[in-house]
């Protein structure tokens, strides 16, 4: 069995940040993997600079609230408030942003599938 803390995912954070090794710059960090299923613990401060991923994904926050953004085929993107507890579910390659987050914000992502998303 795998099991990572919050407290040791923000520490690799605060690690991979320092050593200049965080994901695309990213206040983030690859907790635990198996599979096509990764999991990162995921901190942005100011503004989230994510771009849109190859695998589908779950967000699950933890801590801070703010407004989630999906940018879809739909001429006016969704946008939607979000706070501790909440999941949000990504398809692949869909743009996405969080959006007037609280500085304490934290969320665990789960990315999963195939390539593309799953059907």
């Amino acid at each position: 069995m795998d099991l990572i803390t919050c407290n040791a995912a923000r520490e690799s954070m605060e690690r991979a940040l320092a050593a200049g090794t965080s994901p695309q710059g990213l206040r983030a960090t690859q907790s635990l993997s198996r599979g096509s299923m990764k999991l990162y613990f995921y901190a942005p401060r100011g503004k989230d600079l994510q771009t849109p991923h190859d695998q589908d994904e779950v967000y699950v926050v933890l801590k801070g609230s703010g407004s989630f953004k999906q940018i879809g085929d739909e001429a006016v993107p969704e946008s939607r408030s979000f706070g501790p507890g909440d999941a949000i579910f990504v398809p692949a390659g869909r743009e996405h942003r969080f959006e007037n987050f609280s500085d304490d914000f934290e969320t665990w992502v789960i990315m999963y599938g195939a390539s593309g998303g799953e059907s």
